[in-house]
């Protein structure tokens, strides 16, 4: 996930910060600072609090990317936000337990953490007074151990609590399909746990709106958008997934080399409608001038440039023999609308978004036909 910042790393898991992650310590501060009356106790208090949080929010992902390592599923990184935290795992897992235990690991370790905290908290003189804590609304924003033990304490519960709600993009959602998926298959999983998820959407949207609350309509369309965008994400997998590169990408594509010029690429743009140049010598491919990156390079330096001197050099290719899935994930994930194909050292062609795009809808209907024609036939048809 671009614009973040490394913080530090666990065990090989890079834990970054969005940079718009300071939003939410400036929304507690003025959330008990301010709304609340506060004043600079309340703001400590709030910047105190959301600090700890986001301390056990890392601790809950680090419960999802462990577990995740234990089955040999890679784990990119975590990406702390301003609404939570993300532990990006680089493949999905294969078997419903497997999905099962990584999801399920997170809310344990808000559990476990409940469980150590409650004997601390006696221990240290912190009285409950029952449940929940009698005083956690009476001294909610004082700057005292007290005030903060226990709106911390209700907070890892709910957090826990809260993420177990069957319904994605929660872990309850994943635990849900992992559960279904061991009885049916795990396309017809995802679309059962996706409909309860996004009706629980609708439910929880209603009462937000019959009460005047906003945020908890705002969390509804975020359960909402997330289980359709779960339900697109496994959709797509079932298409592309048994699908290769060399089913999709396109061999006849205009190339450049390092000492053509960007107005020798806008030239090719206008007369190809290609947007994206390989730039190579020889059948060596050396770099790619994205149509992002030509428009960059013409504002910065001028049609005149060198396109090697402007030129992608750090985007890995892909070979034919390599999952569709796998490079469309690929390419969403580094905002890019081509990648080089290239086997033996040789450049053979380009996959496009639009290649894919193409590919998608023919084999939605007809994926026996994907599977014998070449991408030249495939696209007379489209």
């Amino acid at each position: 996930m671009g614009s973040s910042i490394p913080l530090f790393s666990v065990q090989g898991i890079t834990i970054r910060m969005h940079i718009t992650f300071p939003l939410i310590l400036i929304w507690g501060a003025l959330q008990f600072g301010v709304f609340t009356g506060g004043g600079w106790s309340g703001a400590i208090f709030g910047l105190i609090v959301t600090f700890l949080l986001f301390a056990i929010v890392v601790l809950h992902e680090l419960g999802h990317s462990l577990a995740a390592l234990r089955y040999g599923v890679p784990v990119k990184q975590i990406v702390l936000l301003p609404i939570g935290g993300v532990a990006e795992l680089g493949r999905m897992p294969e078997k419903p337990i497997q999905e099962f235990v990584i999801a399920i690991a997170g809310p344990l370790v808000n559990f476990a953490l409940a469980i150590i905290l409650a004997p601390l908290g006696l221990a240290l003189g912190q009285g409950f007074g029952g449940w929940p804590p009698a005083d956690l609304f009476d001294n909610l924003g004082q700057l005292s151990f007290n005030a903060i033990f226990n709106y911390v304490f209700v907070s890892n519960l709910f957090l826990g609590i809260f993420n177990l709600l069957p319904a994605f993009p929660m872990d309850g959602g994943r635990v849900l399909r992992a559960l279904l998926a061991t009885q049916v298959s795990y396309q017809r999983a995802t679309s059962i746990a996706v409909t309860i998820g996004q009706t629980l959407a609708w439910m929880l949207g209603l009462y937000g709106f019959l009460n005047g609350n906003f945020f908890t309509i705002l969390i509804a369309v975020f359960i909402f958008s997330g289980a359709e965008a779960e339900r697109q994400l496994v959709q797509t997998r079932s298409v592309l997934g048994d699908l290769m590169v060399e089913q999709a990408y396109s061999r006849r594509v205009q190339t450049l080399t390092p000492q053509s010029s960007l107005r020798d690429a806008v030239k090719l743009t206008f007369d190809s409608f290609q947007a994206d140049f390989p730039v190579c010598e020889g059948e060596q491919l050396v770099g790619l001038l994205t149509y992002t990156r030509l428009l960059e390079a013409l504002d910065q330096h001028g049609p005149n440039v060198p396109v090697g001197k402007v030129m992608l050099t750090h985007v890995s290719p892909v070979a034919p023999d390599d999952n569709l899935f796998a490079a469309q994930q690929r390419l969403a994930e580094s905002n890019l609308e081509a990648l080089p194909v290239v086997a033996d050292g040789r450049f053979l062609g380009l996959l496009t978004n639009r290649d894919i795009g193409e590919v998608y809808r023919i084999a939605s209907t007809q994926p026996d036909l994907i599977a014998t024609l070449k991408l030249d036939k495939v696209k007379s048809l489209s």
